[in-house]
Protein backbone atom coordinates (compact mmCIF):
# COMPACT_ATOMS: atom_id res chain seq x y z
CA UNK A 1 0.00 0.00 0.00
CA UNK A 2 3.30 2.33 0.22
CA UNK A 3 4.22 1.76 -3.56
CA UNK A 4 7.99 0.59 -2.61
CA UNK A 5 9.20 -2.46 -2.79
CA UNK A 6 9.22 -5.69 -0.75
CA UNK A 7 12.72 -7.87 -0.80
CA UNK A 8 12.37 -11.62 -1.13
CA UNK A 9 16.41 -12.68 -1.37
CA UNK A 10 17.41 -16.58 -1.40
CA UNK A 11 21.11 -17.44 -1.77
CA UNK A 12 23.45 -19.36 -0.48
CA UNK A 13 26.75 -18.69 1.67
CA UNK A 14 29.00 -21.13 0.36
CA UNK A 15 31.69 -21.56 3.17
CA UNK A 16 29.69 -19.54 6.22
CA UNK A 17 27.86 -22.01 8.80
CA UNK A 18 24.78 -21.08 10.02
CA UNK A 19 25.78 -20.55 13.59
CA UNK A 20 28.44 -18.21 12.59
CA UNK A 21 26.44 -16.65 10.45
CA UNK A 22 23.92 -15.57 12.96
CA UNK A 23 26.24 -14.48 15.47
CA UNK A 24 27.52 -12.31 12.62
CA UNK A 25 24.06 -10.81 11.77
CA UNK A 26 23.77 -10.23 15.52
CA UNK A 27 26.63 -8.72 16.40
CA UNK A 28 26.34 -4.78 16.57
CA UNK A 29 29.45 -3.76 17.43
CA UNK A 30 31.34 -5.64 14.55
CA UNK A 31 28.40 -4.12 12.09
CA UNK A 32 29.83 -0.60 13.22
CA UNK A 33 33.24 -2.13 12.25
CA UNK A 34 32.21 -2.83 8.55
CA UNK A 35 29.15 -1.01 7.48
CA UNK A 36 30.47 2.35 6.55
CA UNK A 37 26.73 3.92 6.56
CA UNK A 38 26.56 3.33 10.17
CA UNK A 39 26.44 6.56 12.24
CA UNK A 40 24.88 5.65 15.87
CA UNK A 41 24.08 1.55 16.62
CA UNK A 42 23.17 0.55 19.98
CA UNK A 43 20.95 -1.92 22.43
CA UNK A 44 19.24 -0.10 25.31
CA UNK A 45 16.47 -1.81 27.72
CA UNK A 46 13.14 -0.43 27.72
CA UNK A 47 9.99 -1.62 29.86
CA UNK A 48 11.37 -4.67 29.77
CA UNK A 49 12.93 -5.51 26.70
CA UNK A 50 15.77 -4.55 24.61
CA UNK A 51 15.30 -1.80 21.68
CA UNK A 52 17.62 -1.61 18.90
CA UNK A 53 18.20 2.06 17.56
CA UNK A 54 20.46 2.71 14.60
CA UNK A 55 21.35 5.57 12.49
CA UNK A 56 22.08 5.71 9.19
CA UNK A 57 24.03 8.32 7.14
CA UNK A 58 22.27 9.19 3.78
CA UNK A 59 23.74 11.49 1.37
CA UNK A 60 23.56 14.98 0.99
CA UNK A 61 21.16 16.46 0.53
CA UNK A 62 19.04 14.09 2.29
CA UNK A 63 18.39 13.27 5.96
CA UNK A 64 20.22 10.60 8.41
CA UNK A 65 17.43 7.99 8.94
CA UNK A 66 17.62 6.05 12.62
CA UNK A 67 15.03 2.57 13.26
CA UNK A 68 14.28 2.26 16.41
CA UNK A 69 13.30 -1.80 16.40
CA UNK A 70 12.79 -4.98 18.95
CA UNK A 71 14.52 -8.49 17.33
CA UNK A 72 14.60 -11.79 18.21
CA UNK A 73 16.71 -15.04 17.65
CA UNK A 74 15.10 -18.24 17.91
CA UNK A 75 16.88 -21.44 16.64
CA UNK A 76 13.95 -24.10 15.75
CA UNK A 77 14.07 -27.84 15.55
CA UNK A 78 11.76 -28.79 12.34
CA UNK A 79 11.15 -32.25 11.36
CA UNK A 80 15.14 -32.68 12.59
CA UNK A 81 16.14 -29.32 10.20
CA UNK A 82 17.97 -26.55 12.83
CA UNK A 83 16.51 -23.57 11.21
CA UNK A 84 18.19 -19.94 12.88
CA UNK A 85 15.88 -17.59 12.66
CA UNK A 86 15.78 -13.59 13.00
CA UNK A 87 12.63 -11.04 13.15
CA UNK A 88 13.09 -7.55 13.56
CA UNK A 89 10.15 -4.70 13.55
CA UNK A 90 10.13 -1.26 13.97
CA UNK A 91 9.24 -0.01 17.58
CA UNK A 92 8.27 3.25 19.88
CA UNK A 93 9.46 3.73 22.62
CA UNK A 94 9.48 7.37 24.90
CA UNK A 95 13.16 6.53 25.94
CA UNK A 96 14.39 6.93 22.40
CA UNK A 97 12.49 9.86 20.94
CA UNK A 98 12.58 11.22 17.66
CA UNK A 99 15.68 13.90 16.70
CA UNK A 100 14.92 17.28 14.72
CA UNK A 101 17.72 16.30 12.22
CA UNK A 102 17.12 13.02 11.47
CA UNK A 103 13.73 11.19 9.51
CA UNK A 104 12.72 8.34 11.96
CA UNK A 105 12.06 5.10 9.32
CA UNK A 106 8.45 3.88 11.37
CA UNK A 107 7.99 1.15 8.77
CA UNK A 108 10.45 -1.62 9.20
CA UNK A 109 10.11 -5.42 8.93
CA UNK A 110 12.96 -8.00 8.24
CA UNK A 111 12.49 -11.60 8.97
CA UNK A 112 15.78 -14.03 8.10
CA UNK A 113 16.17 -18.04 8.23
CA UNK A 114 19.08 -19.66 7.73
CA UNK A 115 19.84 -23.09 7.62
CA UNK A 116 22.77 -25.93 6.60
CA UNK A 117 23.41 -25.98 3.03
CA UNK A 118 24.45 -29.76 4.20
CA UNK A 119 27.96 -28.74 3.23
CA UNK A 120 30.08 -25.76 5.22
CA UNK A 121 27.88 -23.39 4.09
CA UNK A 122 24.47 -21.60 4.53
CA UNK A 123 21.26 -21.01 3.12
CA UNK A 124 19.70 -18.19 3.54
CA UNK A 125 16.26 -16.58 3.25
CA UNK A 126 15.28 -12.95 3.91
CA UNK A 127 12.34 -10.72 3.50
CA UNK A 128 12.77 -6.97 4.04
CA UNK A 129 10.85 -3.78 3.87
CA UNK A 130 10.96 0.13 4.89
CA UNK A 131 9.81 2.93 3.93
CA UNK A 132 12.63 5.45 4.65
CA UNK A 133 9.87 8.36 5.02
CA UNK A 134 10.67 11.83 4.04
CA UNK A 135 9.96 13.86 1.16
CA UNK A 136 11.35 11.34 -1.28
CA UNK A 137 9.04 9.94 -3.58
CA UNK A 138 8.18 6.23 -4.36
CA UNK A 139 9.37 5.80 -7.96
CA UNK A 140 12.53 7.56 -6.74
CA UNK A 141 13.12 5.37 -3.83
CA UNK A 142 12.23 2.29 -6.15
CA UNK A 143 14.45 3.36 -9.25
CA UNK A 144 17.83 3.77 -6.41
CA UNK A 145 17.00 0.01 -5.18
CA UNK A 146 17.22 -1.68 -8.30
Amino acid sequence: QTGLYEYKVFGVLDNCPPAVLADVYMDLDYRKQWDQYVKDLYEKECNGETVVYWQVKYPFPMSNRDYVYVRERRDLDVDGRKILVVLAQSTSVPQIPERSDVVRVNQYKQSLAIESDGKKGSRVFMYYFDNPGGQIPSWLINWVAK
